[in-house]
C-alpha cells in the first residue's frame, strides 16, 4: 500500500512523461563533467599543474581545490544521487554504493586539507585565518561524523531497524546541510584564490568564475534530487 502511495506521488512529477528527478540527475552528471573539466583546464593550463614532491609549491596548493572540489564536493553529490535515481537496482546495493562513493569523498578530503597544510607549512604561511578555512574544516569534520555515525546506524549488523527509521530523516536532513557547507566552503575559496591572484578579466578569471556558477547549479540540482523523490530510508 505504502509502495503504491509511493508510485503516485512520484507520478506527479513528470514533464513529458519523463520524472523531473530523472532530468535533474542527468543535469548534475552533466555539470559533474563540465566543473571537472573546467577545474583540470585551470589547475593544468594556468596553475601549472599537481604534484606533492615538485619544487614548485604551487603545485602542491593545486591539489587542495582538485580533492576539495572534484574528489569531495562532486563525487559527495553523485553519493547522495546514487542512493535516489541513478542505480537501478535494490535499496540494499544503492545503500553500500552510497557508502562507498562517501567513502572516496571523506579519504579526498583529507587528501586535500593535508595538500593545504604541507603546502602553508613549507611556504612559511599561518593556517586558518579565513572565513573559507573556517567552512572547510567544519565541514569536514561534520561529514567525518556522519560517516561514522551513520555506518553504525545504517550499516552495523547489530542497529536496531526502528533506531533507524527514526534517525533517517535526520540523517538525510544533515547529510545535505553538510553538502551544503561543501558548497559553500568550496564558493568562498574560489573567490579567495580569485582576490589573491588578482583576477579582473581574461581566460582565466572566466574560467574560475564559471566553476563557482557550475557548482552553485550543482548543489541546487542535488538538493531538487533529494526533495523530489521518496525516499529509500
Amino acid at each position: 500500500m505504502v509502495e503504491k502511495g509511493n508510485n503516485r506521488s512520484r507520478g506527479s512529477y513528470r514533464t513529458a512523461g519523463v520524472p523531473v528527478s530523472t532530468l535533474l540527475t542527468f543535469f548534475g552528471h552533466l555539470l559533474f563533467i563540465a566543473i571537472t573539466t573546467l577545474l583540470l583546464v585551470w589547475l593544468l593550463q594556468f596553475r601549472d599543474g599537481l604534484s606533492f614532491t615538485s619544487t614548485n609549491k604551487l603545485k602542491l596548493f593545486n591539489l587542495h581545490p582538485f580533492f576539495m572540489i572534484i574528489g569531495f564536493v562532486l563525487i559527495s553529490g553523485e553519493a547522495i544521487m546514487a542512493f535516489t535515481t541513478i542505480i537501478p537496482a535494490t535499496r540494499r546495493t544503492r545503500k553500500y554504493f552510497h557508502m562507498f562513493l562517501h567513502f572516496i569523498g571523506l579519504g579526498s578530503s583529507i587528501v586535500g586539507l593535508f595538500a593545504i597544510f604541507k603546502f602553508q607549512h613549507v611556504t612559511g604561511k599561518s593556517n586558518l585565518l579565513t572565513l573559507h578555512s573556517w567552512i572547510g574544516i567544519s565541514t569536514v569534520s561534520l561529514y567525518a561524523l556522519l560517516y561514522i555515525v551513520s555506518f553504525l546506524v545504517f550499516f552495523f549488523p547489530g542497529a536496531q531497524n526502528w533506531r533507524r527509521a527514526r534517525l533517517a530523516p535526520w540523517h538525510v536532513l544533515y547529510g545535505i546541510a553538510v553538502f551544503f557547507m561543501g558548497i559553500v566552503s568550496a564558493e568562498t575559496g574560489l573567490i579567495q584564490k580569485f582576490i589573491a591572484l588578482g583576477l579582473q578579466k581574461g581566460q582565466e578569471a572566466l574560467i574560475l568564475n564559471f566553476t563557482g556558477l557550475l557548482l552553485l547549479l550543482f548543489g541546487i540540482s542535488i538538493g531538487l534530487v533529494v526533495l523530489l523523490p521518496v525516499s529509500y530510508y
